[in-house]
């Protein structure tokens, strides 16, 4: 019998790719990762107490009461052959530094926005669309009890591109936050850079971890 014809499910070899959830302080980037993640999310959250006055910023009492202070991060089966494993960036100003190391090497982004405090987005899409060559696109997290946006008005509303999608999500649902995740990697893989004349492009997985870089040149 040929071995190639019957290999087992242990023999299928799967590529990852890293995604970073982005956007600004408590639009649902925890949320996001924790709720579609296959493996028990690691989240770095710290209690916010009066000590950060002046220095983190504040929100409406009730509505939360803590802050990732590091980053979140879970993993998720897309298809057979492919694991994503998503990075949740910090939301607060002094923890931006973080953003370059958590972008690196990652196949794209997803920028979380809030619409009742949309200026929490600027400085995220500002980032991805000024000092980032990663793809990303925007979802508008649909909050319970909150009024629902036409998406032309939230896109004027942040300035954005038309050639960046802009898609809604429900951060608490995972049908709905892995709807998100494909079209990100559709987008992304719209995106790939043909590498010479006839040449297709070709999206380049990493089969060793989440760290290496997500597109290559064929050839």
């Amino acid at each position: 019998m040929d071995s190639s014809a019957s290999r087992s499910d242990a023999d299928l070899l799967a590529i990852s790719a890293k995604i970073v959830v982005a956007g600004g302080f408590g639009v649902g980037k925890t949320t996001f990762v924790g709720a579609v993640s296959e493996v028990p999310p690691l989240s770095n959250e710290a209690w916010m107490t009066e000590a950060g006055a002046g220095v983190d910023e504040l929100v409406p009492p009730g509505t939360k009461s803590t802050t990732t202070v590091a980053m979140d991060f879970g993993r998720i089966t897309l298809r057979e052959d492919l694991l994503l494993y998503l990075f949740g960036t910090p939301g607060q100003a002094r923890f931006w530094f973080l953003w370059d190391d958590l972008s690196r090497g990652a196949l794209g982004a997803i920028v979380l926005v809030d619409t009742s405090r949309i200026d929490q987005s600027f400085a995220a899409i500002n980032y991805f669309e000024n000092d980032s060559e990663l793809p990303f696109i925007v979802a508008v997290n649909q909050f319970e009890g909150m009024p629902v946006h036409d998406l032309d008005e939230v896109r004027d509303a942040l300035a954005l591109s038309a050639d960046i999608p802009l898609v809604t999500c429900d951060a608490r649902d995972p049908k709905s936050t892995v709807a998100t995740l494909r079209e990100l990697v559709t987008h992304t893989l719209s995106l790939a850079v043909v590498s010479g004349p006839g040449r297709r492009p070709e999206a380049h997985f990493s089969a060793e971890g989440p760290s290496t870089p997500y597109v290559g040149s064929v050839g």
